[in-house]
């Protein structure tokens, strides 16, 4: 034998890991067990949030009161933008588990866990039982989904289906004649997303799978896929409940009913920024670019190079049939789509979390190819010069954090945070604007998180730095995931100490201890920044203002309870009989005054004031 042949065997790490050393059960434990430390142990606290997280939750809980599965209510006022497929669960969950913050969240933590079971499937398929691990993995401790779970929004079950009608069609392209089971699995997962977030649930999987045909010059397998029996379970599934929304809220007199508001208000008009009202805001493109990159952060590091090696293996998926080369131009096509589409029309930061699962895909199949790659491989290469960029950056992340260590002091106890705080209210309308509020002495409440935050990213990017530099890139792979639950831990820890900022939830409990039954609560704002207030208290609550944002529609329609005040109605409740809560984020509400007014209590910059006095201290 040629002694360097031998010796190199004496050392494994050199060597190609060979494919049948990973095991299906090894792989499943450790993606459940990713989920229940990063997910589900992050659904009991903390409390619900405003806006988002408890108008969609209120929907869920009238759904329930009310025994309407068809129209949703917030406030007792129609809430007609929104498909309803995310709020069946969560009502569902409140049947079965009461109506508290644990029961509002498990739905979508289970539908995370089918998200990330569908993706080691899918990268299973298409790489391999490795490359589906690693795809798996890469998705459970991005960033993104993390962060956009952390309220109650259905992007990530958008992602869901569309991973199914993808699998479902690669599947279609190795069959001679497809199946009926892939054929419908392909029309009722595109239903279902219908039923999640509209009409994008069919135009992603038609764009992608009509780019992909159209690339590969393929376009004669649409006839294949059964289009009229498909067709039929498609409409099955998705058209009764647009047919009961449409008869249950038909236009009344010069108010339009379902069909106007939600397919060309929240649809067509959303998209080209004319929806009325106006009441949000979009994220400038260069930064929603960059944003959508960076929510499959840290694996971004892997993923040029994955697409490196898909564009070169372009012409592979043309001129041969070969599963890897279909997987990859997919996957490519899937996050070029979503990414483009919002490009040109309103966008938030969440928007592209459905392309996340693509990116996650394509690196988990890079990362198997750099794994079973020789050692001197351009793949471990590339590996190598990418735990590189991960530890300069993980050295930056630690030094600015040990700087505001440093340069900040925590506050006293009983410090309430909103007072170490600035305010940018016309920056509230993006997901993350109040992270805008943030200062240097602020800083001094997060020391805990900040400083485990910034040591696991040293530590976690040094260790895969030196493991792949030894040729060891699984166990970097791993190190990088164990990284990530620490860093998610202190996001979520750091997000549980901001969370009186975005909740009224210990306002809603003071009102409830002092209420009587006739008591008013006013909101003196928007409705969805008090939200929290409807969900805690079950209150109908009145809106000081004029009309707009979410419940500006549906109160227009005749049986809507009363919502709106004006400033003369009000002065006439606060001085009346009855007595009246009022929400307000101001110190001095204009809205009172020189009339008299009571604390009830105050939270994260908000306080509720009643007109009377209290019968009893909180």
């Amino acid at each position: 034998m040629d002694p360097s042949i031998a010796s190199q065997s004496q050392i494994p790490h050199l060597s190609a890991v060979p494919p049948q050393k990973h095991h299906r059960t090894s792989s499943l434990v450790i993606i459940f067990l990713l989920w229940i430390f990063i997910y589900v142990a992050g659904m009991f606290n903390p409390a619900l949030l405003d806006d988002a997280d408890t108008v969609h939750a209120e929907a869920a809980r009238e759904m329930v009161l009310r025994h309407d599965w068809v129209t949703l209510y917030v406030n007792g006022i129609r809430y007609l933008e929104k498909a309803p497929l995310m709020y069946w669960g969560v009502a569902v969950s409140y049947v079965l588990f009461g109506v508290s913050e644990w029961s509002t969240r498990l739905p979508l933590m289970v539908g995370i866990l089918a998200w990330l079971l569908v993706t080691y499937k899918f990268g299973t398929y298409a790489y391999g039982e490795r490359g589906g691990f690693y795809s798996a993995l890469a998705l459970a401790t991005a960033l993104g989904p993390y962060l956009f779970t952390r309220f109650l929004i259905p992007d990530t079950l958008v992602g869901l289906w569309l991973a199914l009608c993808f699998y479902f069609f690669l599947q279609s392209l190795e069959e001679q004649k497809p199946s009926r089971f892939v054929c419908w699995g392909m029309a009722a997962s595109c239903a279902l997303n219908v039923l999640t977030k509209g009409l994008i649930g069919l135009v992603f999987p038609a764009a992608v799978i009509g780019f992909y045909l159209l690339l590969t010059r393929n376009l004669r397998h649409l006839l294949r896929l059964r289009l009229f029996s498909s067709t039929l379970v498609f409409l099955v599934i998705s058209v009764p409940w647009h047919v009961l929304a449409a008869v249950r809220n038909p236009d009344q007199g010069p108010i339009r009913g379902f069909l106007w508001f939600y397919f060309i208000n929240e649809h067509l008009l959303r998209y080209l920024n004319k929806r009325l009202p106006r009441d949000y805001d979009t994220v400038p493109l260069l930064l929603f670019l960059a944003l959508s990159f960076l929510w499959i952060f840290p694996w971004l590091a892997f993923l040029p190079q994955a697409c490196r090696k898909t564009l070169a293996r372009y012409r592979d998926s043309i001129s041969r049939a070969d599963r890897e080369s279909r997987a990859n131009l997919l996957f490519l096509l899937w996050a070029t789509v979503i990414i483009v589409f919002f490009s040109f029309s309103t966008r938030q930061e969440y928007y592209t979390i459905p392309a996340v699962l693509a990116f996650a895909l394509l690196i988990g199949g890079w990362l198997r190819r750099e794994v079973e790659s020789p050692a001197n491989s351009s793949e471990r290469r590339a590996g190598k010069i990418s735990a590189v960029a991960l530890f300069v950056l993980g050295c930056l992340i630690f030094s600015i954090g040990l700087f505001f260590l440093l340069s900040s002091k925590a506050p006293p106890p009983g410090t309430d945070l909103s007072q170490l705080l600035t305010k940018n209210p016309e920056e509230y309308t993006l997901s993350f604007g109040h992270i805008l509020d943030l200062t240097p002495q602020s800083l001094g409440a997060f020391r805990g998180p900040l400083l485990g935050f910034s040591l696991a990213f040293l530590m976690g990017t040094g260790l895969n730095w030196l493991l792949r530099s030894r040729g060891r890139p699984a166990h970097g792979n791993l190190i990088l995931a164990v990284m990530m639950v620490a860093v998610l831990t202190c996001v979520h820890a750091a997000y549980v100490t901001f969370s009186p900022i975005l909740t009224s939830k210990p306002l809603a409990l003071a009102i409830k201890q002092n209420a009587q039954p006739g008591d008013l609560v006013v909101v003196g704002g928007d409705y969805a920044a008090a939200s929290s207030l409807s969900f805690y208290t079950s209150f109908h609550l009145l809106v000081l203002h004029e009309p707009n944002a979410i419940l500006w529609y549906g109160s227009q329609f005749p049986d809507a309870p009363h919502v709106w005040e004006t400033q003369s109605s009000f002065e006439v409740l606060w001085s009346g009989p009855k007595r009246v809560f009022l929400w307000t984020d101001q110190d001095s509400p204009r809205e009172l005054g020189a009339a008299p007014r009571y604390l009830v209590a105050q939270s994260g910059g908000k306080s509720v004031l009643t007109n009377r006095p209290l019968s009893r201290s909180l």
